[in-house]
């Protein structure tokens, strides 16, 4: 999620927009303004869902799951591409012993950054997929370790044909769920791919203070409470590039489960009381603020609270940017199970 921090090494459809390759369809620029300026007046299904969820009258997680049906026509169900992508997904992101591993939890920070290259004046960027096409993005300072996903995303991509930009969030939440203790959050796709590159200077700074950092993603739309629920993806995470000395180490004492271990843990400053943690300078001076620290300690113990405000807060990170939400479906369906090892 911050820039140099987490190690990623080996996240009833129209027939003739689901016949169409996600290539073939209008590509996209951003417009100015927050998600919620387009939730505005008369809205679809789709996108009285979005809005019901980031204003808190539905959850953002559900346990609606399918298998692949025998006969599954993409030209009438455009969610049938994504059951294959899972699978693909599956395989790359697990451990032998359940746990989530470094391709997905590299997923999870792929996802923040493409997405979160944006701010409510950009006339570009967001969840765009342009951190996985040939921008020149992943040579930015910034996305330093996002190499290796990026490689994986891009031959899944090329074997499936979906979108860059779809594919970037889906796989944040397939590497969410892929993490023991996960939440299943709605996963829509039907985005446009981008038509340039990212703006820079948009993504949070590990060293940064907290003060800025609130208002860097008070201008993206989120509120201090939901910053210290997005900050919980580094639960998952390894450091690699804040100090190379200590490359590999990781953010929590649980790194391979998706748990609140990481809100205790920073508190706690281990980096001093259990040397094979690393906390990170942003997450320290975040833990304690006066705007995040109630929040952040509310999440200390109670898994289903932080998963319900990371869902809902991650659900509009993944549609920033994103003009053309009537277009969009739901296919959470298509992800794994959960699972609690």
């Amino acid at each position: 999620m911050f820039r140099n921090t987490i190690r990623a090494l080996p996240l009833l459809l129209l027939a003739t927009l689901a016949i169409a390759s996600p290539h073939a369809l209008e590509q996209r620029e951003a417009a100015p303004g927050r998600v919620e300026d387009l939730l505005k007046g008369a809205l679809n299904a789709i996108q009285q869902l979005i809005k019901d969820i980031i204003t808190g009258a539905k959850s953002g997680i559900t346990d609606e799951i399918s298998n692949k049906p025998l006969v599954c026509l993409q030209r009438l169900d455009v969610c049938c591409v994504w059951y294959d992508v899972s699978a693909e997904l599956t395989k790359n992101f697990k451990e032998k012993n359940g746990e989530c591993n470094d391709n997905a939890r590299a997923a999870v920070r792929f996802g923040f950054h493409d997405a979160g290259s944006w701010d409510k004046t950009s006339t570009h960027g967001g969840a765009d997929g342009s951190l996985m096409m040939d921008f020149g993005e992943e040579t930015r300072p910034e996305n330093n370790g996002l190499q290796t996903v990026r490689t994986l995303l891009r031959s899944i991509q090329a074997k499936y044909k979906v979108g860059y930009a779809d594919l970037a969030q889906y796989a944040h939440n397939h590497g969410t769920i892929s993490c023991p203790k996960g939440p299943r959050i709605r996963t829509f796709v039907g985005r446009k791919d981008a038509t340039q590159a990212a703006p820079t200077g948009l993504l949070p700074d590990v060293h940064d203070t907290a003060d800025n950092l609130i208002a860097l993603f008070d201008r993206k739309g989120f509120s201090a409470h939901d910053l210290a629920a997005l900050v919980g993806a580094h639960a998952s995470a390894k450091q690699r590039f804040v100090d190379p000395a200590q490359a590999g180490k990781p953010l929590d004492t649980t790194p391979g489960v998706w748990d609140v271990e990481f809100y205790n843990d920073t508190l706690n400053q281990p980096t001093k009381n259990n040397p094979n943690i690393f906390v990170l300078p942003s997450d320290a001076v975040l833990s304690v603020h006066p705007k995040i620290n109630d929040e952040w300690i509310s999440f200390v113990g109670d898994q289903p609270h932080w998963n319900e405000d990371y869902a809902k807060a991650y659900i509009k990170m993944s549609l920033l940017g994103v003009t053309n939400l009537k277009d969009l479906r739901d296919c959470t369906r298509t992800l794994p199970r959960k699972t609690n090892k």
